[in-house]
């Protein structure tokens, strides 16, 4: 059994996706530090800063994923880079505001810097020649021919997916995790006497589980062309804001709404967003991959 050649030996990938790949890995790094920044100068040191601070730091991870996508040309980074660059900012924006007073000069300076680098990030990702031409690899796929089976990348059999599509599943699952992470903040909230939010948080922290499943599930149609699928996403999105934002609102109020509500908000409307321009852009155009692509 033999594999797809990576790299051919003597060619160098495009310098602009090398400095993509600096740039990613500057960001995850200015992620970390952000944080741990954040972390030292919150006045409270409690449960809820602690998961959402642990949430925020599962994004370094995210742009290391990103990396490996961006180094083997796939087509998935630019969906996948958006929404990590979106969702980081209005992560990391929501722990450097204290519940009281203005927000310490260092955690608004670094806030700052990893704005910019998430916005470097997307203007790459959708506006560099370079990059643009570098991520058009097919998933592998086992490949059976006379020389034997082998991994490479091969075109896929059906029509190729609009970028837009794929940005809004990715948006989309994130709606999972963006329900779970208040919900654990709010199992505080019983440790602290309040008794009378158990059934709540139970009942919320089921239908962030069963959300996940279903986007999963919409999102296997709506890659197929399936039009009823976007309309049903839409859906899942009404019903996902007509719960968390409430729940929120109720169980670490108002503060919480706004640290927890508004990335969901920011998810909700890029996928909102990313169905309506696939609606307009139509069926996407093939592009031919290149012979050797560089993994």
């Amino acid at each position: 059994m033999t594999t797809a050649a990576a790299t051919p030996k003597g060619v160098r990938r495009p310098p602009a996706v090398r400095g993509l790949t600096a740039l990613l890995a500057t960001t995850a790094a200015a992620t970390v530090a952000v944080e741990l920044l954040n972390w030292w100068y919150a006045p409270e040191q409690g449960f809820g800063l602690a998961v959402r601070s642990g949430w925020a730091l599962l994004r370094s991870v995210g742009f290391l994923v990103l990396i490996w996508h961006v180094r083997r040309g796939r087509t998935a980074a630019r969906p996948l880079g958006l929404i990590l660059a979106v969702t980081t900012v209005f992560a990391v924006g929501r722990l450097i505001v204290p519940r009281a007073g203005l927000p310490p000069l260092p955690g608004l300076l670094g806030f700052a810097a990893l704005t910019l680098l998430c916005a470097a990030v997307v203007w790459m990702l959708y506006r560099s020649p370079q990059v643009d031409a570098h991520l058009v690899r097919h998933p592998g796929r086992l490949v059976i021919d006379r020389q034997g089976i082998s991994g490479r990348a091969t075109p896929p059999r059906k029509p190729p997916v609009a970028a837009w599509l794929l940005t809004a599943r990715v948006a989309a699952f994130t709606y999972s995790p963006l329900m779970l992470v208040p919900c654990l903040i709010a199992v505080g909230t019983i440790f602290d006497g309040k008794l009378v939010a158990v059934p709540a948080v139970v009942g919320w922290f089921v239908a962030g589980v069963v959300v996940g499943n279903v986007v999963l599930l919409d999102a296997f149609f709506l890659l197929r062309g399936k039009r009823w699928a976007r309309g049903v996403l839409v859906a899942i999105t009404v019903a996902v804001l007509a719960v968390d934002l409430p729940l929120c609102w109720w169980l670490l109020g108002v503060d919480g709404l706004v640290r927890d509500g508004a990335p969901l908000v920011a998810a909700a409307a890029l996928t909102c967003y990313a169905l309506w321009r696939a609606g307009r852009a139509g069926p996407a155009t093939a592009v031919r991959p290149p012979e050797h692509a560089p993994s």
